[in-house]
């Protein structure tokens, strides 16, 4: 892993250098802004930091202030809720490039720092910052690096700090489709101050930006979603090759709208059932956590290739564990699969749509639960401590 990483970290350097020493102002020698996705978050911030926040959700409004402030006729539209307007319009305090190198260096430095509690200063490293997932991430400027941040560091708080661990859970509020398995889990564990942290981050939050950007901006969001259902999920209209999920899947094969949903319902549930049955007694945290971050990607219809950096994520815990541990038959070639799988993906998706990363995420939470069984007699493990020369010790727990 640490050579793939190397030469992916090689290869994502020299497409950034060549992107942004390309650029015309910040459009890419291809027309598009740098960050692609960003500039639906720079003009949406801008728009809040104007005073006209609930303009982010008219997507004419949207497009006049990409062409006229970016001078891009590509479109890109905002569906995230208002709490993530806050962010947005802080960033869009400064002019576009220092704003996107800012959010994308804060980004990757805390998923760094997650990381580094996890595996060895190097191995965090090569991880954190190779892996084909964060190149897609950075390429499109999106949330992924930031998601995996918060999901990752609430998995090492929760043994020692529920109320840390539930603030940063609660945090994943921008992005509510990647939080569905949190309030099982916490429940399942018994992490109930954990629990009623989370519910009042997301309830300050709300009531900030409520009080912020007033009730209209919450009405125009709510309004948007019919849209979004419709152009994005229903239509593909981000291409459903770009989504990772069984109802994208089916999507692509032809499938009518209800039946793909009813199929990722199923398959929701599924995935459900063999993450409650990892979380169910006193198991090493990293194993629960993995299974946390597996299911999050696997339980939504809305996840794309660039969120796969919170796949990273429950790699580092799975492999800090067998380093401990040992590796049993089949994982360490599922996980350098599941390493390498999020860069050829959307390709896959186009040449022949078969539900490879579903698959693959499914085989690697099985085999984490089959570990997980397996190790029922020994000491769990519940608390992750920085440690600069090597895999990380454990401590036991209730």
């Amino acid at each position: 892993m640490a050579v793939a990483s190397g030469t992916a970290l090689a290869i994502s350097a020299l497409a950034a250098a060549a992107g942004i020493l390309g650029a015309n102002g910040v459009l890419d020698p291809l027309g598009r802004p740098l960050g692609t996705d960003f500039a639906s978050f720079w003009s949406a911030g801008w728009l809040a930091f104007q005073g006209r926040a609930a303009e982010a959700y008219n997507w004419t409004a949207l497009r006049d202030i990409q062409l006229n402030l970016l001078g891009t006729e590509l479109f890109f539209p905002w569906n995230y809720p208002p709490i993530f307007l806050l962010l947005a319009a802080a960033l869009a305090r400064f002019d576009y490039l220092p704003a996107l190198f800012l959010w994308q260096g804060a980004s990757l430095v805390l998923a760094f720092l997650a990381y580094r509690r996890v595996l060895s200063t190097r191995l965090a490293a090569l991880v954190a910052l190779g892996c084909p997932a964060v190149f897609l991430c950075l390429a499109h400027g999106q949330t992924g690096l930031l998601t995996a941040a918060l999901l990752l560091g609430g998995v090492l708080a929760l043994p020692r700090h529920e109320i840390l661990a539930g603030v940063l859970f609660g945090a994943l509020a921008f992005k509510p489709q990647l939080g569905l398995l949190i309030p099982v889990f916490l429940a399942v564990g018994g992490y109930w101050r954990a629990f009623a942290a989370a519910a009042a981050t997301v309830g300050a939050l709300i009531a900030l930006s409520f009080g912020i950007f007033g009730a209209e901006t919450w009405a125009a969001f709510v309004r948007s979603l019919g849209t979004t259902q419709a152009i994005v999920l229903a239509n593909g209209g981000a291409g459903f090759e770009k989504f990772q999920s069984v109802f994208a899947w089916a999507r692509l094969w032809g499938s009518a709208t209800f039946p793909a949903y009813a199929l990722q319902g199923v398959y929701s549930a599924l995935v459900t059932a063999f993450c409650v049955a990892l979380w169910r007694g006193p198991i090493d945290m990293r194993l629960k956590g993995a299974g946390l971050l597996l299911g999050t990607l696997l339980v939504t219809p809305y996840v794309l290739d660039y969120d796969m950096v919170v796949l990273g994520a429950a790699m580092a815990l799975i492999v800090s564990y067998g380093q401990e541990h040992g590796f049993r038959p089949w994982l360490k070639t599922t996980l350098a699969v599941a390493w390498l799988l999020p860069g050829a993906a959307r390709s896959m998706n186009l040449l022949i749509p078969l539900p490879v990363t579903p698959l693959l995420l499914t085989a690697l939470l099985l085999l984490v639960l089959r570990e997980a069984r397996g190790a029922r007699g020994r000491m769990p493990i519940v608390a992750l401590e920085p440690n600069p020369r090597g895999p990380l010790p454990g401590r036991s727990s209730a």
